[in-house]
């Protein structure tokens, strides 16, 4: 197993790609091997620490360990015809602009950017947009603190791999708190902002100060609460134990609930081990006494933890920790998403019997959910419905907030992984869709009748 607890003073290290050969010769992998996995690590970023690589991966089961594959690249994330053109370049030492021109080809094909993220979120004010903020749904606004898009490790999977690669084009950040609190205060339906990356929790708290206290001025009275979305209890719990700042960081957090708001961490946990070290209990503690909550959610990943007793695990370990089980997710349709997605039958089989086997106080937790361009579409189960197998859906949120509840149904696929897999169910097509628009043609009726 991975070997024990080092100093919980230790302060924080960095790997990089530029370490990668060295860290994945210690799976067994060979140079041939080893060639590709750095191929894929040209189109996708890689970057993990000491405490991930230390404590969390158990190296006599890697490459297989769920950990490793949660933050090491794999050589079959990508289509081999692509890594073993960028292996084939690597190998011949090619110039770093021809490399960067193959990485930059493959990655347009991995829809950098799902669910109209760029072209449907962005608000505006005052006529012009307002970059590094997304608006999707009309209660809830998303920041990227510009300090902030980064993480202390990587998760192979993850669907906002784009903030994290040298295409400038394709990231999100501001830093202008002065435009977004004056967006907020033209909106008062917006009741939650969620502060989210990369990692808000990488800034140091003097930065990330910047970013929330201008969230608390009485002007923005209808902001109930403040969210942010971060991976670190999982990937290095020290920066609210340990970390220089840390004191400081929890004082900040004192300072939004003392002011009337709710303080919500959004914690990502992808497997039960990131539970286990000490250090995660005592950062858990120093954040509830706070007076934040902390909420916990994950997408289903195969080969990571897609079986229930993987899920039911980390919920009831959760919970018994005082943090809420929140959300199961769908791998979304960015990056690798072949490689990783579980189908969303398997999915719902998986959350059923997860769901089925934990106490009320788990059952918070809402899934399998897709983060899709119409909103969240959560699949309820698979039923018969007038003689039809079919997929019973509904939308936890929507662009459309008439939408939110309403069940509909999609034809069953046992192959879907994703919601542009689906067919509608009883009806022409699903309600976030708009009729078709159709433009009077040569068999047109109102054509033939004029014939």
């Amino acid at each position: 197993m991975a070997p024990g607890l080092s100093s919980p003073g230790r302060r924080y290290r960095a790997f990089t790609a530029k370490h990668l050969d060295g860290l994945i010769a210690r799976a067994g992998l060979d140079a041939s091997e080893r060639l590709d996995v750095r191929a894929v690590a040209t189109v996708l970023p890689f970057r993990t620490n000491e405490y991930v690589v230390d404590q969390l991966i158990d190296w006599d089961a890697a490459p297989d360990d769920p950990i490793y594959r949660l933050v090491f690249p794999q050589a079959d994330m990508l289509p081999a015809e692509d890594v073993g053109q960028i292996a084939g370049l690597l190998a011949q030492e090619a110039p770093e602009a021809e490399v960067r021109a193959a990485a930059h080809a493959v990655r347009a094909r991995l829809n950098p950017h799902p669910a109209g993220q760029l072209a449907l979120n962005i608000p505006e004010l005052a006529d012009e947009p307002l970059p590094g903020v997304q608006h999707k749904y009309a209660e809830t606004v998303l920041v990227f603190p510009k300090q902030g898009q980064t993480c202390h490790a990587y998760c192979t999977y993850c669907f906002r791999w784009a903030q994290f690669v040298d295409e400038p084009d394709l990231k999100m950040a501001t830093d202008d708190m002065t435009r977004i609190t004056a967006y907020l205060r033209q909106h008062p339906e917006v009741t939650s902002v969620l502060l989210t990356g990369g990692d808000p929790m990488i800034m140091g708290a003097a930065v990330l100060r910047r970013y929330i206290e201008p969230l608390l001025d009485p002007d923005l009275g209808h902001i109930e609460s403040v969210r942010i979305g971060t991976k670190s209890l999982g990937y290095w719990p020290q920066r609210f134990a340990s970390d220089p700042d840390s004191d400081d960081t929890l004082r900040l957090f004192e300072e939004v609930v003392a002011s009337g708001k709710s303080l919500a961490l959004m914690a990502h946990f992808s497997h039960p081990r990131e539970l286990e070290s000490s250090l995660v209990a005592d950062a858990v503690r120093r954040i509830r006494a706070t007076g934040a909550v902390i909420r916990t959610q994950a997408p289903l990943i195969r080969s990571i933890n897609d079986d229930p007793i993987t899920w039911a695990d980390m919920w009831r370990t959760q919970m018994r920790m005082g943090m809420i089980p929140y959300y199961m997710f769908v791998e979304r349709d960015t990056g690798p998403q072949g490689y990783f997605a579980v189908p969303l039958a398997r999915g719902h089989e998986v959350f059923r019997d997860a769901y089925a086997s934990v106490s009320g106080l788990c059952r918070t937790v809402r899934g399998p959910s897709m983060s899709a361009t119409p909103g969240k579409v959560c699949i309820d189960g698979v039923v018969e419905v007038a003689g039809e197998k079919v997929f019973a859906l509904h939308m936890i949120q929507a662009r459309n907030p008439d939408l939110v509840g309403k069940p509909f149904f999609a034809r069953f696929d046992p192959t879907a992984i994703w919601l542009s897999d689906l067919e509608p169910a009883f009806a022409p097509r699903f309600p976030f869709e708009s009729e078709p628009t159709r433009v009077p043609g040569q068999w047109a009726p109102e054509m033939l009748a004029m014939s």
